[in-house]
């Protein structure tokens, strides 16, 4: 179910790119606005724009170049647009929304055990895998959460849960960690440019994200 289609247009990567863009550029004027501020300011258009904008174009591009079923393409599409609302609310916000989070748990054990997910449906052990996953997910967090020195919030572990549904144990082991070590790169350079401090609280949102990007496209089961 993940080998990527001979046949396919290689305009098909191209088009799911420029959709995940301006999905990207749509989510990001979202979370600029929902859940609604407390002083009610509308952040203008910024960096965080660019890399959410960029983000959601390079994941939802590589899904054609991984995938070829149609039905695998609409599941994971779907659950990729959730992802990049989620890290444009919470580079905004520092929130992740209980009203997309908890949701997505029961969504994700629903396509796992009726083996709509295509990353764990051919897998012996897949619904195993993605429940073993899903909890071990807080432990995770807590050892990112010492390392990076991030905030650490349920909403973390909300996500975090739903993310080891889809992915699986080793696909979850390996997006995490794919996404820690891109997210700490851009702390890094955050830090190099001083737009954050040492002292600056990090969302841990983002990496998540990153980690369920990297787990769909890279990971494997083992």
């Amino acid at each position: 179910m993940t080998a990527p289609a001979p046949s396919a247009s290689p305009l098909l990567p191209l088009l799911f790119a420029v959709g995940g863009a301006c999905w990207g550029a749509v989510a990001d004027r979202v979370a600029s606005r929902w859940p609604r501020h407390e002083d009610a300011s509308v952040r203008p258009p910024g960096l965080r724009s660019v890399a959410v904008v960029a983000t959601s174009a390079l994941a939802a591009g590589a899904l054609p170049l991984r995938f070829s079923e149609t039905l695998d393409l609409a599941v994971l599409a779907a659950w990729f647009a959730a992802l990049v609302l989620l890290m444009a609310i919470d580079l905004d916000q520092r929130l992740l929304p209980d009203v997309i989070t908890l949701p997505l748990i029961p969504a994700a054990l629903v396509a796992l055990v009726t083996g709509w997910n295509p990353l764990l449906a051919d897998k012996e052990m897949g619904v195993v895998s993605g429940i073993a996953a899903a909890a071990l997910a807080p432990a995770f967090l807590a050892v990112s959460n010492w390392l990076l020195r991030g905030g650490l919030g349920m909403g973390d572990v909300k996500l975090a849960v739903s993310l080891g549904l889809v992915l699986g144990l080793t696909r979850f082991i390996t997006g995490f960690f794919a996404g820690a070590i891109v997210f700490a790169a851009a702390t890094l350079v955050l830090l190099a440019t001083r737009r954050i401090g040492l002292r600056s609280a990090i969302p841990f949102g983002p990496m998540l994200v990153l980690a369920g990007f990297a787990g769909a496209l890279l990971g494997t089961e083992w």
